[in-house]
């Protein structure tokens, strides 16, 4: 069988994730200043070879490295100022995902406001427990900086989701970008839940599964939709 350079760069994401895990898992820390960017960097690869720079690739494109900021950012610091800044790439990186997704601007339909009100549902709950132990915590500085981000990746998985109703969206792409939002958010969940709230049993390797596999959900997704 040959092999196609999309190929090639999908085995080298997926490569580079199993080895950050891996490393989260043994404690090998300067194996993750390789592996945990190169997934982002593989997948940024992939997405200029398949889908090239036709809107609204690009919004997506910079998502990528966006994330390949904060991931930098969060790996280099654990102090207050790193996460705030990694904090903001990722915010941002959401940002470009949100515009991405709704480029062109989506019809409005009663679905619509069933997929919002179904979103505000899931989120505000484990929202309100992290800024509640934030506040008890005295860290009053990170409360509006998580309030927005909280704001912001739940436009993103709004925004992901409506693309199951879209009449614009393929079907198989509009679950893989549906299924790697849901990924990406529950990773967020699972970073602040343990920073902030009480810490989980394989916290930091079960939020860097489900952000990679959400990462990979999602570029699949959007390359299945617009790739060439």
């Amino acid at each position: 069988m040959q092999l196609t350079l999309p190929t090639v760069l999908i085995v080298l994401a997926c490569l580079s994730a199993l080895l950050e895990w891996l490393a989260i898992y043994k404690g090998w820390r300067k194996l993750e200043y390789f592996a945990k960017p190169g997934v982002m960097v593989f997948l940024f690869a992939l997405l200029l070879v398949r889908g090239g720079i036709r809107s609204p690739l690009p919004w997506f494109g910079l998502g990528i490295l966006l994330s390949l900021a904060g991931d930098v950012l969060l790996l280099l610091s654990n102090q207050r100022r790193g996460f705030i800044l990694g904090l903001g790439a990722f915010l941002l990186a959401h940002c470009a995902y949100i515009l991405g997704f709704n480029s062109p601007t989506p019809a409005f339909s009663s679905m619509t406001f069933g997929v919002a009100v179904m979103v505000l549902f899931i989120a505000m709950p484990p929202a309100r427990r992290i800024l509640l132990a934030i506040r008890r915590k005295g860290l009053k500085p990170l409360v509006e900086p998580v309030r927005l981000y909280a704001v912001v990746i739940s436009l993103m998985l709004f925004s992901a989701l409506l693309t199951l109703f879209r009449t614009d969206w393929l079907s198989n792409p509009a679950y893989l970008v549906s299924f790697g939002a849901v990924s990406f958010v529950t990773s967020d969940l699972l970073l602040a839940w343990n920073k902030f709230v009480r810490p989980v049993r394989r916290g930091r390797l079960l939020l860097m599964i489900t952000y990679h596999i959400g990462q990979l959900a999602l570029v699949a997704g959007v390359i299945g939709q617009y790739g060439q």
